[in-house]
């Protein structure tokens, strides 16, 4: 028989407690319950004015932020939206069923002004950390470290060359991100005299020493990223440091998409994790990118073994003779050619750190091999000054532990994979490079909320029949 449910005269007063129409395995009640706040209203009270209109919450605001990332809402409106029709939601954000949702504008406002002059959200990410690193999932052995490229919240064809004059507007008429920029410029500036080296990484802005080939309009700090095979993009780098055992995101920071940079930034995450943490990695994965000799040197002084192949374009792709043909004789301090002839080195140094060791011209003249060595008069090789650090780089790709590196470093790949499959953050949604470090900060946040919530809150396995 079919039923049919009556429809009467309303009821007039309801008894609705949120607590129970929130599952007891829902993914917020396992998220809160590893989730400590209870600093905001303290670290934070120095941002605010004693007088005025009260503000959003701060809790509020990085509640409603965390579902956002967590489950992949990545509209503030229609994050606002989610929040008041979603019990779940309301229960996390500690909302009552008639508390008023904040709008989407005072919202977005809040959260560009407040928690940009603040370290808020690294709070926020470093405190799941630590939570990680309690709960037995950070081992602190091996560290993986790698770059992926977002792409900016830009429209390519608003660019122009970057060795054009560009007519800015004032910095009370231009955008937030226009802002950012010219004052990246003007601390470029200030500090040109002393900036003999490369950026330190720690705002990932980095300093360029050539224009750059585009400039965005709309994004300035975006670099330009050309691509084989693919149309070209402006686009920030996503910078993940995790740990090997369990692929906890034990460090994250946005930065411009810059080879440079990108290993400045790394030095910057691992001294980071270990001041924040007492932790420091015994050895570090990572791909050619972090095979510059600056970071391999950089890296063994602090007594952690680089499981990263070596940056190294001594190929010849003419299928001529390369380095790797001559032999080093480092009692001489000379290379002998294929053809035995010896090649020396007057001692002076190139950008402060090759060598050139060049062949005798009678040698060359009348060697059979030379159609298959240069074209020149004579065969020049370079050498590093480090290159016996180098060697010993390249030796280590021999051992176990290295292919061991190798397997776990995927770990950090699957990240960026759900980074973007997962979390949607395949494109920034704010500008500016302080957009890209909230974004990329916030997605690293509820990945490690999710990962320390499903190691915390699984199921026990059923016994086996007997």
């Amino acid at each position: 028989m079919m039923g049919r449910r009556e429809v009467g005269q309303r009821q007039f007063f309801y008894s609705f407690d949120l607590e129970k129409v929130v599952p007891p395995d829902h993914l917020v009640r396992r998220i809160d319950g590893v989730l400590d706040l209870s600093w905001v209203h303290r670290e934070l009270a120095s941002y605010y004015s004693h007088t005025g209109r009260p503000s959003i919450d701060p809790v509020l605001m990085i509640r409603m932020l965390l579902v956002g990332y967590v489950f992949a809402i990545r509209s503030e409106r229609q994050l606002c939206s989610e929040v008041q029709v979603n019990l779940a939601y309301r229960w996390f954000c500690q909302l009552g069923i008639e508390d008023e949702i904040p709008d989407h504008s005072v919202f977005s406002r809040a959260r560009h002004e407040r928690f940009r002059e603040s370290d808020a959200l690294r709070r926020v990410f470093e405190g799941v950390v630590a939570r990680c690193i309690t709960a037995g999932l950070v081992g602190g052995e091996a560290f993986s470290v790698d770059a992926s490229l977002i792409k900016a919240d830009v429209d390519k064809k608003q660019r122009i060359p970057g060795d054009q004059p560009i007519a800015w507007p004032k910095a009370e008429e231009a955008s937030r991100a226009v802002r950012e920029y010219l004052m990246t410029l003007d601390a470029a500036r200030s500090n040109e005299p002393n900036n003999d080296q490369d950026s330190d990484g720690s705002s990932g802005s980095g300093s360029r020493s050539k224009p750059a080939k585009e400039v965005s309009l709309t994004d300035p700090l975006a670099a330009w990223v050309v691509r084989p095979g693919i149309d070209p993009f402006f686009a920030y780098d996503a910078n993940y440091l995790i740990d090997n055992k369990a692929g906890i995101i034990v460090d994250a920071e946005g930065s411009r998409a810059n080879r440079a940079v990108e290993i400045a930034v790394s030095q910057t995450m691992i001294e980071r994790v270990c001041r924040r943490f007492d932790v420091r990695p015994q050895r570090l994965a990572g791909d050619t990118v972090y095979g510059a000799v600056r970071l391999l040197k950089w890296l063994i002084e602090r007594k952690i073994t680089p499981h990263v192949p070596v940056w190294d374009k001594s190929a010849r792709p003419d299928g001529k003779f390369s380095r790797a043909d001559f032999v080093f004789d480092r009692e001489r301090n000379l290379y002998i050619c294929p053809g035995g002839a010896e090649l020396t080195s007057t001692g002076n140094f190139d950008q402060g750190h090759i060598v050139y060791y060049r062949a005798n011209k009678n040698d060359c003249s009348v060697c059979s091999l030379k159609p298959k060595c240069t074209t020149a008069v004579v065969r020049k090789v370079t050498r590093d000054i480090d290159e016996d650090l180098r060697e010993h780089v390249r030796a280590l790709a021999n051992t176990d532990a290295f292919q061991q590196s190798r397997r776990e470093r995927k770990k950090i790949e699957m990240q960026f994979a759900h980074m973007k499959r997962i979390f949607k953050l395949d494109r920034l949604r704010l500008r500016g490079l302080s957009g890209a470090k909230d974004e990329v900060l916030l997605t690293a946040t509820a990945q490690n909320l999710r990962r320390l919530a499903k190691f915390l809150y699984r199921a026990p396995r059923e016994p086996c029949p007997a």
